[in-house]
């Protein structure tokens, strides 16, 4: 399945929750953390609890994730406790450390799936592995860390806060170049293994424009999918992370000559010599 759009909903918004079942969002993102106030955190527990046991589940409907806590806030295990015997399809941990922090939720996860009587490794991992400067110099930890590690993405607010950074983006709305490093190297962390780079947030959610060339710049890039955080996202974010007609007979055709041609490295297509990156390429589409 892809995981073009992923969407945050506040999880102590009964309403919010109840709207994003229609956002067409691939994953919904039940927050506990940073839209939740403190005071708030055991009702937001107990109604991403309720969503999750009387949320549709497959059917071409979304994935549901919950954004648990951090794992030094205190928090994380009452939030596990919480959602896990509702059978969330996976945890987006924020603040990751490094590959030894999706290795320590991963034991969390594996103890509680085996209280509540779930399959080992049923509950899946998306890291968000930028959100401090030292978090930055780790993102090649993450490769065989853990079969549960589904994706990672990176944040810029955390990031630009601990860094002490007056704006992560020009006026313009480009990340400037320190984000635009964070956002590069969790691309390549993300590659090195072998797992989806998912883009950050584009916080400014009336600008359609903005948000649709840089989905186009992330995809262009690598990436295969953009968290959300508001629902009129969604839309955009799927489009631009689709590939077209085009994009499909192209790969298409370049899977069909190499089969043809088995023992080649090289093939052309169109006036255009193509070799085995080329292919990988092709197959990535194809399977998006």
């Amino acid at each position: 399945m892809p995981m073009r759009s992923l969407l945050f909903v506040p999880a102590d918004s009964s309403r919010k929750l109840a709207k994003a079942g229609g956002s067409g969002a691939d994953v919904l993102l039940l927050d506990l953390e940073d839209s939740v106030a403190l005071p708030g955190k055991a009702a937001a527990r107990n109604l991403a609890r309720d969503y999750l046991v009387s949320a549709m589940r497959g059917a071409g409907g979304p994935r549901l994730y919950v954004r648990i806590n951090s794992l030094d806030s205190g928090l994380a295990d009452a939030d596990l406790d919480a959602v896990l015997p509702a059978r969330p399809d996976g945890i987006l941990l924020p603040k990751s450390g490094s590959g030894r922090d999706v290795q320590h939720l991963s034991a969390k996860l594996a103890v509680r799936e085996a209280e509540c009587g779930l399959g080992d490794g049923a509950t899946q991992i998306i890291a968000i592995a930028s959100e401090t400067a030292a978090a930055v110099f780790q993102l090649g930890t993450y490769a065989g860390c853990s079969r549960r590690l589904a994706g990672l993405t990176w944040g810029a607010e955390d990031l630009g806060t601990d860094v002490g950074a007056l704006a992560s983006r020009r006026g313009d709305g480009t990340l400037t170049s320190p984000f635009q490093l964070a956002r590069s190297l969790t691309l390549f962390g993300a590659t090195a293994a072998s797992v989806p780079a998912i883009d950050t947030i584009y916080g400014d959610f009336r600008n359609a424009a903005g948000l649709r060339a840089e989905c186009a710049a992330a995809r262009r890039d690598g990436f295969v999918g953009k968290m959300a955080i508001h629902p009129d996202q969604v839309e955009v974010i799927n489009a631009a992370f689709t590939p077209t007609p085009e994009d499909l007979a192209r790969a298409q055709a370049i899977v069909a000559l190499f089969a043809q041609n088995p023992e080649a490295g090289v093939v052309a297509l169109n006036g255009q010599m193509l070799d085995r990156p080329h292919l990988q390429r092709a197959q990535r589409v194809l399977g998006a």
